[in-house]
């Protein structure tokens, strides 16, 4: 129970890490290490913007994905392009959607040590034990796929006794749950195992009366994952982790009218099945330095379509009109990386710095298929049409780094981190079209930042990094010179604090950041034939520089033994320096899904007799849909609430998602997609409307 007496420093740090919306735990706190780190620090000792979630925060926030906690998070906002959140930006920076080309995403995603950057639809929460969301580019520590940050999901580790967890959750929108988790010892030589089933199904808030069903946007979501880990002797630590995951969600969510009553007679799917596996290795057998291997591999085959034209036969009659869009992506990623790292004996310069030194190396193939068919006759006009493309295309990269980091000790209170990464990347593309690209690039990024302790209560850091993402190029028929693109670099300035006041009652951090981005990339468009509407051809260029500066801040207040309030925000202003496309003139416009503000706030309450209650508000300012027109979002904030009952082994939880059934949109078109005129409009995908439901969790 919360204890008025002051904590320690190392509690003082885990509330720390778990501040955004952490909830209160009648259990002391145990520190939390941000495993995206190389050396596995505490979050307040780390220069950075972070976020951690811990699992008593998942539990008591979202019902199923990593999706529900986006809204939770300063300055993270997710792209609805898709059915499940793939698509990620962190203030401001990241892609809307990807279906052909360079596989280059901006914000890394990584569960488990195993990379799933670029296609995260597998984040789905039960046995996750923290997830940690780190804010401005890492150039030093992910290279390419982080220029905009990072989010590492880690599922639960072995313990050291015999434990098991069930889980059972049903709700509206014929939504039902289970989960099984269970794990010890084995035997009495240092080792232990940990497994975890789970399968979730709900119908997808959608009715599409054409087909008389109400889940053709349904969800059909199960993750398998298995964990070993063994100490050998003194100086040898192994984990080998697996997992497979099969989400097999439908994708029926867009509507002519903007609502959640759809009419598409070839209802799509966004599906993706996933087997990965890690395997690290610590070595700590010298006095001088200590060395971490981590291998990772996944399979990954995406089954991605959707009906183009959102109608059937009936709702264009008596104008035939009907497409559809098919993708069927088969990732390979496999990444071994190496690091050395000193001891407190192994320390340089007079014993006052720390160093490290790692090499890294990633192999990514991708093998994608790709049809457009559609029939289109209008009998006013006698005119006829029929699509029937394909293409196929088969694209690996061979990438390369080696990285380093210095730590000098500054007195008593600071430190000194300097830090560098020089890539190397080989691209080899071939496709149907006969389209064969071999690019090749060089890439450096790395950090300059500082960390003072100014007490015991406060710390404050200051950050210059430099980050990057790599080059590509476009597909299909573009104008002259615009085949391939150039990588972007972005520059972050960032100030920031970490504190606590009032005995550790009133926890608060912050940053405050700037950055630059230089030959952003952009997807924009070119008239290749003036007046002809048709002769649009869309493609990435690195069409504009852009900068960024904004702030995120959490405040965390334990108000009584019993009641704890919290709030975070974040604040951004990511505009366009220079930006003209044949639609718009963007200069000086905000960048498209960077609202303005971002925010969530709650309140939490447990009594000593195991009853709690929560409710969290979640809400964000408007932002533009995309960078091809002027279409915005408009301001929205979601409620939730929880009420439950916690025993030794046990808990229940009653809880309403989006109480207030507020509509909101998480991603918008706008095109002409109604025959025979084709107006241009706007079409926006609905957020998930009200839900209300029950989890009960055992341990045994």
């Amino acid at each position: 129970m919360y204890s008025t007496t002051k904590v320690s420093r190392s509690r003082r740090v885990a509330l720390l890490c778990c501040l955004p919306v952490a909830g209160f735990s009648q259990e002391p706190m145990e520190e939390i290490s941000v495993t995206a780190d190389y050396r596995g620090r505490p979050a307040m000792e780390i220069p950075a913007s972070i976020s951690i979630l811990d699992a008593a925060t998942i539990s008591e926030t979202a019902v199923q994905h990593f999706e529900e906690l986006i809204g939770r998070l300063p300055n993270l906002n997710w792209s609805g392009d898709g059915h499940r959140a793939r698509y990620l930006q962190i203030r401001g920076v990241g892609e809307l959607a990807q279906y052909q080309g360079t596989p280059n995403p901006s914000v890394g995603f990584v569960v488990d040590d195993i990379d799933f950057s670029g296609i995260g639809t597998i984040a789905t929460l039960f046995d996750v034990d923290h997830i940690e969301v780190l804010r401005g580019p890492q150039g030093t520590r992910y290279g390419s796929n982080a220029l905009a940050g990072l989010i590492y999901i880690q599922s639960t580790d072995p313990g050291d006794e015999f434990e098991g967890r069930l889980q059972l959750t049903a709700g509206s929108d014929d939504a039902f749950g289970g989960g099984l988790a269970f794990g010890g010892p084995i035997g009495k030589k240092g080792a232990g195992y940990r497994l975890s089933a789970h399968h979730y199904q709900s119908n997808g808030f959608r009715t599409n009366p054409y087909l008389g069903r109400d889940d053709t946007n349904g969800r059909d979501e199960t993750s398998l994952r298995g964990r070993v880990a063994w100490k050998a002797g003194d100086n040898w630590d192994f984990k080998l982790t697996g997992m497979f995951s099969d989400v097999d969600d439908g994708y029926d969510a867009f509507a002519i009218d903007n609502s959640l009553t759809v009419l598409s007679n070839r209802p799509g799917r966004d599906a993706q099945k996933s087997v990965g596996a890690s395997f690290n290795i610590d070595w700590d057998g010298s006095r001088f330095f200590e060395v971490t291997s981590v291998s990772s591999i996944a399979d990954s085959e995406i089954n991605f379509s959707f009906d183009a034209d959102w109608g059937n036969d009936e709702a264009w009659s008596p104008i035939l009109y009907d497409y559809i869009s098919l993708n069927d992506r088969q990732r390979m990623t496999m990444n071994r990386e190496i690091r050395f790292f000193s001891k407190e004996a192994g320390r340089i310069f007079g014993g006052t710095t720390d160093w490290l030194v790692g090499f890294y190396i990633n192999q990514l193939n991708e093998d994608l298929t790709t049809v457009n068919q559609g029939d289109y006759f209008d009998p006013g006009f006698n005119f006829s049409d029929t699509l029937d493309e394909r293409l196929d295309s088969e694209f690996e990269a061979l990438s390369a780094a080696v990285f380093g980091q210095l730590e000098f000790t500054v007195g008593d209170v600071g430190k000194l981190i300097l830090g560098a990464r020089v890539e190397r990347r080989e691209v080899d593309y071939l496709d149907s079209d006969g389209l064969n690209l071999k690019p090749s690039e060089n890439m450096v990024g790395g950090e300059l930042a500082y960390t003072h302790e100014f007490s015991d209560t406060l710390t404050g850091f200051a950050t210059l990094s430099r980050g990057y993402k790599g080059g590509g190029f476009n597909l299909g028929f573009v104008p002259p010179g615009r085949r391939e693109f150039k990588q972007e670099s972005m520059w972050n300035a960032e100030l920031g604090m970490k504190s606590s006041f009032a005995d550790d009652r009133l926890l608060v951090s912050g940053s405050v950041f700037y950055n630059e981005r230089r030959d952003q990339q952009v997807e924009t468009s070119f008239q290749l034939i003036p007046n002809d509407p048709a002769s649009f051809v869309f493609f990435t260029d690195n069409a504009a520089q852009g900068k960024t500066i904004g702030l995120e801040a959490d405040i965390r207040w334990f108000a009584s033994q019993a009641f704890e309030i919290y709030t975070n925000f974040g604040l951004l202003n990511a505009e366009f320096d220079e930006f003209v496309t044949p639609q718009v003139d963007a200069g000086g416009r905000d960048q498209a899904h960077a609202p303005a503000y971002t925010f969530a706030l709650g309140g939490i309450y447990r009594h000593h007799s195991g009853w709690f209650a929560r409710v969290d508000i979640a809400g964000k300012d408007e932002f533009y849909f995309d960078v091809s027109h002027d279409q915005r979002s408009n301001a929205y904030s979601v409620t939730n609430a929880r009420l439950g009952f916690t025993a030794e082994r046990w808990k229940v939880q009653l809880w309403l998602q989006n109480a207030f059934d507020k509509h909101y949109a998480v991603r918008g078109f706008y095109f002409g997609n109604e025959p025979p005129l084709f107006p241009d409009a706007l079409y926006i995908r609905q957020g998930d409307p009200r839900q209300l439901g029950v989890t009960f969790d055992m341990r045994f």
